[in-house]
């Protein structure tokens, strides 16, 4: 394969399909892990696009250079792309430090198809870097400088992978992973700019870079999944991919402007975040801000002094944000977007009340890339998720995966132009995909007009004396109690009744937790729904735990009342 510049005016032709795994011959791809390692054609799911127009793309295909190279091509090589508190950095600017470091990997032997594993917070130059092994065939694999030792050496040695390019000041946890990751070769340190200049890392390297010709089905990245125990999992997505979440979501539900400017708290290397700061403002030709720590008031300051637009965050910021809302001046704020975790009502109310803004909430997932269900404006439903993104099928089916009636709680299973392919993981693989369906792990009920409303994850759902209950819906009902502020449920084990509710609450400011708030807590929410769902034991808790990307992690919950039991048995 050349590696030629593509070009917008031109027509490659189609490479041949292996008949065996419906993937373009030949590759890209000079290092052919990433694809011999994909699951059998056979276990994949279905993927096109359902109602969404067209999602055809050309055979040779580089998502950097759509989302990058063409903004300059076509003259917008002066306008902003990526804010931060300290400076702005242009598409063309963005464009060249981009075109250095593919240049640099290139250097230091990087083939097309190579895995680099990508570590700092969200800052220009993290996006710089992100194009870069794009452009230069490679396969990115961004990760949080949240993430310890042990964590990192298991994504190296899943992935193999053999380059690095990493913050300086998020280095010694990677270096540590190299004593036990030895595939893990060539680490690049870089210097975070608050100035114009070219780090001399880069001086030696040119600003123009001959583009790898990709096919638009090589894998472009490796996303590990969050929240994960155990050996990580790893989803592959190919460069199509990363098109067809900008020409889904957000062009149907977002539907942004070049004169847009992005904002939010969700770190690149979660899918959600690289969707909404860095993929939908480059594929409108708008402008990102970048935030390398992102606190509630900090958003909120940010905001106002960016004339942010568009913002991205999960629930449990959007829930800080609304008190200290009145503080700061919104104004210039259109949209926001919640993911990641369940919206509750509450939070949806009192930000509508506070901004008069409706959060658009969807419901994504690693796997799927971003977000497949949703609805924006007038098409939201409070308290629903919304409807299957242009492009996407969704249903709720039962254990055998027959489609259940209307508002009836089942599997949410979901099709479209993603969806999962795990890395060297076959039964994750069988677990996840089952006749052409993602199986997304996800409870939901669909109503007779179509909208989706979540009712818990499979493993949130508690049988408590034969009932079945929701744990999302007793979180719900508490919420609306004024002297809490978050909270979390889970079945513990009952030798009476098998299990029973039990929550975990966060209190108000300086509420004081007493054995009178928790009966009230629960008369509370038997006024609000089923008596027999009311939580039997109720715990107060300072915080409860959540992931590095937001979700409230159950688990953890669940882990540390088994851990109680052994204890005292």
């Amino acid at each position: 394969m050349s590696n030629t510049r593509q070009k917008s005016s031109s027509k490659p032709a189609r490479p041949a399909l292996n008949e065996d795994t419906g993937l373009s011959v030949p590759s890209a791809h000079v290092d052919t892990f990433a694809r011999e390692h994909l699951p059998p054609k056979e276990s994949w799911p279905v993927m096109k696009g359902y109602s969404a127009g067209s999602l055809e793309y050309p055979a040779v295909l580089n998502a950097a250079v759509e989302l990058l190279d063409r903004n300059v091509e076509s003259g917008s090589g002066s306008t902003a792309c990526v804010l931060t508190d300290s400076g702005v950095w242009s598409y063309q600017r963005l464009l060249e430090f981009a075109n250095r470091f593919a240049n640099l990997l290139v250097s230091q032997g990087l083939v097309p198809g190579e895995r680099v594993l990508l570590r700092d917070t969200n800052t220009p130059m993290l996006a710089a870097c992100w194009f870069a092994v794009l452009k230069a065939g490679g396969i990115a694999v961004t990760t949080m400088p949240q993430l310890r030792t042990q964590e990192l050496a298991a994504m190296a040695l899943k992935a193999r992978i053999k380059y690095a390019l990493c913050a300086r000041e998020y280095s010694a946890e990677l270096s540590k992973a190299q004593q036990t990751a030895p595939v893990l070769e060539k680490v690049i340190l870089y210097d975070n700019l608050s100035g114009a200049d070219v780090p001399a890392l880069l001086t030696g390297h040119s600003a123009e870079f001959t583009n790898i010709a990709t096919l638009q089905d090589d894998v472009a990245l490796i996303a590990f999944s969050s929240g994960t125990t155990g050996e990580p999992k790893a989803t592959m997505h190919f460069h199509r991919d990363l098109l067809a979440v900008c020409d889904t979501f957000s062009k149907h539900i977002l539907k942004p402007q070049a004169q847009d400017i992005f904002c939010g708290s969700p770190p690149l290397a979660f899918t959600f975040g690289l969707g909404g700061l860095l993929l939908f403002p480059m594929r409108a030709g708008a402008c990102t801000l970048l935030l390398p720590k992102v606190s509630a008031e900090g958003l909120l300051q940010a905001i106002e002094r960016h004339r942010c637009t568009i913002c991205f965050t999960a629930p449990t910021l959007y829930r800080s944000m609304f008190e200290l809302a009145p503080r700061f001046n919104l104004a210039s704020l259109k949209k926001c977007v919640s993911a990641g975790e369940r919206l509750p009502l509450a939070v949806f109310e009192a930000w509508h009340k506070e901004t008069g803004l409706r959060i658009i909430d969807g419901i994504g997932s690693t796997e799927m890339l971003h977000i497949f269900i949703s609805a924006a404006g007038d098409d939201i439903r409070p308290g629903a998720t919304g409807k299957p993104v242009p492009g996407y099928e969704a249903r709720v089916v039962d254990e055998a995966g027959r489609p259940l009636t209307a508002n009836t709680v089942g599997r949410l299973v979901v099709r479209g132009p993603t969806g999962c392919r795990y890395l060297q993981a076959p039964e994750h693989q069988r677990k996840y995909v089952q006749d052409g369906w993602n199986m997304t792990g996800d409870l939901y009920r669909m109503d007779a007009d179509g909208y989706f409303w979540y009712e818990g994850r499979t493993d949130d759902l508690i049988v408590s004396a034969g009932y079945k209950i929701s744990a999302v819906e007793i979180e719900a009902a508490l919420m609306g109690h004024p002297n809490v502020a978050e909270c979390a449920v889970i079945g513990v084990p009952s030798e009476e009744r098998g299990e029973i509710v039990k929550a975990f609450v966060v209190l108000q400011g300086e509420i004081t937790a007493s054995d009178q708030l928790r009966r009230e807590l629960q008369d509370y929410v038997k006024s609000q729904i089923a008596p027999y769902k009311y939580p039997r034991a109720i715990e107060f808790v300072a915080e409860l735990p959540h992931t590095s990307t937001g979700k409230l992690q159950r688990s953890r919950l669940r882990e540390q009342e088994r851990q109680k039991r052994s204890s005292s048995a």
